[in-house]
């Protein structure tokens, strides 16, 4: 090891030492000021006999800093909803006498699903139609008189007080028997709700009821599934909404950051969730090979904004109380020299970290010996 080479390695060594120890003591600074002056005063023969290039630098590898398309990007959990999803419940209250499919079933649209106990209904509608049938025979009665008295008074016989009064009576028997067939037409409508049938084509999800259950109205049966159209139900935190834009575009990534789907900002809400302070974004998602399920919590990456940014090897960046570092390599008096560059950094991209401030393309970064430089230290380049 030559002089050069020897007295960058100490002062390398005394730099990490007098960081560690923030400089706490007049002393340290001393000491080591006395260690590299007695240090180079004792080998400073040694180093001329050895033939030390005068001016020259330790050699270092650089690259160039590129440039490259790097987005701002944010990662959310979100929740996958279907888009064509049917929860089926019932119309009607009662006791379930049948299910007719299982869960995974592929139905159509008014396939029957289950069976509620139709018996109370069936009487009333049988109940309805009895009283239609008295009433059709009390409307022919009325006829028949308001035709009696209508023959009559046109002879003199009756008066016309008794005609009025049987044409009232033949009106009120044809209001009633209209009563009787909007009755009766109501509950054999309502008879078919005893019989759920899907409202759609789909898949149909689990079926938490059995057999003998008692269901009401707010019951929840099954679901029905159309696979292949999903939406992500992203919220946003507050702070950020005033960035969301319609169309944006939004990533589906798995674990490993590995993009599974692309997508863009479909809906914005225009209220802010009051309990979690934030906003709701919907983001379209086509799931032809059905990799992605109903109520999934998947990560959404919302891009805010691509740009051209450079990017340094994560090798070559150093980090000193939370503050990054880089060394570039610049020419000074006609020497190539060392000089520590403070960054901001972004994202990493692959192996590299992106740029934000404190370096630009083209700069030639030094990627190796970084643990041997301090500012302002000559170098000799290499590629």
């Amino acid at each position: 090891m030559n002089f050069l080479q020897w007295s960058v390695r100490v002062r390398a060594e005394m730099k990490t030492v007098c960081f560690r120890m923030e400089w706490s003591s007049p002393k340290i600074v001393l000491v080591a000021s006395f260690a590299l002056a007695v240090s180079a005063a004792s080998c400073g023969g040694g180093a001329a006999k050895a033939g030390a290039p005068q001016g020259g630098g330790i050699p270092v590898k650089v690259e160039v800093a590129r440039s490259i398309p790097v987005s701002d990007t944010t990662e959310y959990v979100a929740t996958l909803k279907s888009r064509d999803s049917a929860v089926v419940m019932p119309e009607v209250e009662g006791r379930i006498t049948q299910i007719y499919v299982h869960s995974g079933d592929h139905v159509s649209a008014g396939t029957a699903l289950m069976q509620i106990d139709p018996s109370k209904q069936e009487a009333t509608v049988n109940s309805n139609v009895q009283n239609r049938a008295a009433q059709i025979a009390a409307l022919q009665y009325a006829k028949q008189q308001y035709e009696r008295t209508n023959s009559l008074a046109a002879a003199g016989v009756v008066s016309k007080q008794d005609l009025d009064q049987a044409k009232s009576a033949l009106d009120a028997a044809q209001a009633q028997l209209g009563s009787l067939d909007a009755q009766v037409t109501q509950q054999q409508v309502q008879l078919r709700y005893y019989k759920v049938v899907s409202p759609s084509s789909g898949v149909v999800g689990d079926i938490p009821v059995r057999v003998g259950d008692r269901v009401i109205t707010s019951t929840m049966l099954t679901t029905v599934d159309k696979p292949g159209g999903l939406e992500a139900y992203i919220y946003v935190p507050i702070e950020r909404s005033p960035l969301l834009k319609l169309n944006m575009p939004v990533q589906i990534v798995d674990a490993d950051g590995k993009i599974i789907a692309d997508s863009r900002v479909s809906f914005i809400s225009p209220e802010v969730d009051n309990m979690t302070q934030s906003v709701l974004v919907k983001a379209r998602i086509e799931n032809n090979k059905d990799k992605l399920r109903t109520a999934q919590f998947i990560r959404a990456r919302v891009v805010w904004k691509t740009q051209d940014s450079p990017v340094v090897p994560i090798l070559a960046v150093s980090r000193i109380g939370g503050q990054y570092f880089v060394f570039v390599a610049e020419n000074e008096n006609g020497k190539t020299v060392a000089h520590q560059k403070a960054l901001e950094v972004g994202d990493m991209v692959g192996n590299d970290y992106a740029v934000l401030n404190g370096i630009k393309a083209g700069d030639r970064v030094i990627v190796s010996g970084t643990e041997f430089l301090v500012d302002g230290m000559p170098v000799i380049p290499q590629a």
